[in-house]
């Protein structure tokens, strides 16, 4: 089994920066792909950005291409999302994601293990 805690959301202005980091714990081995995910009150969960666990190419949803960075610590098992030059529209909860199969998706169906999420609030 695996275990992911999301943290460091918040109220943000917009243009500012938020930085998110996702703890993984237990059976890490099995996954492959870790992403984050957001939603917003009202609307689907979207794709936001994915990564090869073990290294690798990175992708982005087009709407956080060049504004968000999605990275890891592979020693301390984390993951994070460095947002920069943020918009009231990037209000969501934002969740941690893994699956255990070495193929990047964006459906949100196909991945096997969630954290809880953390609420990124972005004022005008």
């Amino acid at each position: 089994q695996v275990q992911l805690v999301e943290s460091g959301g918040g109220l943000v202005q917009a243009g500012g920066s938020l930085r998110l980091a996702c703890a993984t714990s237990g059976r890490t081995s099995s996954m492959y792909v870790m992403a984050w995910f957001r939603q917003a009150p009202g609307k689907e969960r979207e794709f936001v950005a994915a990564d090869l666990w073990s290294g690798g190419s990175t992708y982005y949803a087009d709407f956080v291409k060049g504004r968000f960075t999605i990275s890891r610590d592979n020693a301390k098992n984390t993951m994070y999302l460095q947002m920069n030059s943020l918009k009231p529209e990037d209000t969501a909860v934002y969740y941690c994601a893994a699956r255990g199969i070495r193929v990047v998706v964006t459906d949100a169906r196909n991945y096997n293990y969630w954290g809880q999420g953390t609420q990124v609030t972005v004022s005008s």
